[in-house]
């Protein structure tokens, strides 16, 4: 911001004759921390979830589902979950914008069961007894990991699990910004080696398509 404030006394006043943030050499910021969970740790992971509380192992099964945020799913409230059309429409999100993102079937059936025994005292799917707060999850969800013997794990690890399947399942990378809700394809670049096998899979299709009229036996 420092830049910002230098370039406007120049342009206002004139106090300067140029702005010496600009022989500032910017550090690059770090890569992001990514880690995200195998196979048998979803599995233990869930299943410890669902011992614990009902409301935390669907809080976790619609982070892993959706790659919601923490607070993305915290916030939700029965008119946010639209069951007919399957869809959750996450609202004032953290790039200020809503987003709408699939209920999966595993999950929808889940919800329908929960919603027969929802808390008739708040409109939030995740609300204490009284219905005053939201539940906070993040205390039992860090007991469950310890149960499942999983280690160096964050809530916000399960928005790069969602995502890691997500290119691991054949999704692009503007596919995966666009579930996760990113603006731009850059925070998604930490994915991008998991896609390489689809990639291929799809430049072979294609190859086909293209040279089928084509010999390529020179011999021939």
């Amino acid at each position: 911001m420092s830049s910002v404030y230098f370039t406007m006394v120049i342009k206002l006043y004139g106090w300067l004759n140029e702005n010496p943030m600009l022989k500032v050499v910017k550090k690059k910021e770090p890569r992001g921390r990514v880690r995200f969970l195998q196979d048998k740790e979803v599995c233990r992971l869930l299943t410890e979830c669902r011992k614990l509380s009902y409301e935390l192992y669907l809080c976790v099964l619609i982070a892993l589902s959706t790659g919601a945020r923490y607070s993305e799913i915290l916030g939700l409230q029965w008119e946010n979950v639209d069951l007919i059309h399957r869809q959750f429409n996450f609202l004032n999100t953290k790039n200020g914008e809503d987003r709408g993102v699939a209920i999966t079937s595993v999950v929808y059936n889940e919800l329908i069961k929960f919603k027969k025994v929802r808390n008739i005292n708040s409109n939030y799917l995740f609300t204490t007894k009284n219905g005053k707060t939201t539940l906070y999850i993040r205390g039992q969800f860090e007991k469950a990991l310890v149960n499942a013997n999983i280690t160096d794990f964050h809530f916000h690890d399960l928005r790069h699990t969602a995502a890691s399947y997500l290119a691991k399942g054949g999704a692009s990378l503007l596919e995966i910004a666009t579930i996760l809700g990113h603006k731009t394809l850059a925070m998604v670049q930490r994915y991008a080696h998991l896609t390489l096998n689809h990639t291929a899979s799809v430049l072979e299709t294609m190859n086909k398509e293209m040279f089928k009229n084509i010999k390529t036996d020179l011999s021939a």
